[in-house]
């Protein structure tokens, strides 16, 4: 069988790449040029191909194992890995705070001198910071005025219950002076939309507790890490390490993830959490819904040119 390149491997752009795996209970390999997962059956063993050059992310769950030769393909492929718990969840620890990364001395230069340029003031990280949420709003209007399925959910942008407390946070971004006043009005403007989404889904009296075994949080907690798997293969890409936040803590390695991840994750997470666990979905197919809406709305395309704007701009 031809061997393929690592060129031939890195043809689909990340921003354009389709797919994120959760795998559990079964050993990754490399076979015949190609990397698959192997599951045991009860007489016999199933071999399922993983299309590496159209991937982004790998999360190992529970009862997994990889070898040598698939994480050499994986990195050749520019593919990341992550080793979790069952669910997709909590991510344990790898290298790059979570992650496993491909290594690769051949990712641009450009954006992590720009970041580099504005990240040590003060000032500047804030205007970064503010950039970041009034996007994450602008991506909130844009998915939930055109998402059909959100508007039969009665989920609208311009909801006279939500309506204002978005007009409110906007303008909040541009008299804050502090990044810790910034984190506050987000955090209490995502109390908000939970309030509202868990009303809209008939899910009263509901409590944001990452601990909490019922759906609705299991199902925020296993989303938000899939919007962590795309910032980290974002961030990767570009060549932007994960300590360089602006707004969440800077202590915590891998801050710069989640400023990333935000932009997408009350857009696309918060609603669907409340949505798929009103139909009792499994958590593999609210993974599946979520997925696909990843692709509907080109998030990660979406994350891409945040951060290129934000690197490029603020680093002048």
């Amino acid at each position: 069988m031809e061997q393929l390149s690592p060129s031939d491997l890195k043809a689909i752009l990340h921003s354009k790449r389709a797919n994120i795996y959760y795998l559990e209970h079964c050993r990754v390999m490399q076979k015949d040029g190609r990397v698959l997962y192997l599951t045991e059956a009860k007489y016999d063993n199933l071999y399922w191909n993983i299309p590496i050059a159209n991937t982004t992310v790998i999360l190992l769950g529970t009862g997994t194992s990889i070898t040598q030769a698939a994480m050499r393909m994986l990195s050749s492929a520019g593919v990341l890995v992550g080793f979790c718990g069952g669910g997709g969840t909590p991510l344990f620890m790898g290298a790059e705070i979570e992650w496993l990364m491909p290594q690769s001395e051949y990712r641009p230069t450009e954006y992590i001198q720009g970041w580099m340029q504005f990240w040590f003031n003060e000032a500047k990280r804030l205007e970064a910071a503010k950039t970041f949420q009034q996007a994450r709003i602008s991506f909130i209007r844009s998915i939930w005025s055109k998402d059909k399925e959100l508007k039969a959910e009665g989920i609208f942008y311009d909801d006279s219950i939500v309506g204002p407390q978005f007009i409110a946070f906007e303008n909040k971004i541009t008299q804050v002076d502090k990044v810790g006043d910034l984190l506050l009005a987000e955090a209490s403007l995502t109390k908000q939309l939970y309030r509202y989404v868990a009303q809209k889904t008939s899910t009263p009296n509901f409590l944001r507790q990452r601990d909490d075994p019922d759906l609705p949080n299991q199902f925020l907690n296993h989303g938000n890490y899939l919007a962590y798997g795309l910032a980290a293969c974002c961030l990767w890409v570009l060549g932007i390490p994960h300590g360089f936040a602006v707004m969440h803590g800077k202590t915590r390695r891998g801050a710069l993830v989640f400023d990333v991840a935000d932009l997408i994750k009350d857009a696309i997470i918060l609603p669907w959490s409340f949505i798929c666990a009103q139909e009792k979905m499994t958590e593999q197919q609210f993974r599946q819904q979520i997925l696909q809406k990843f692709t509907e709305h080109q998030c990660l395309d979406f994350m891409f040119e945040q951060v290129k704007s934000i690197a490029l701009a603020h680093g002048k």
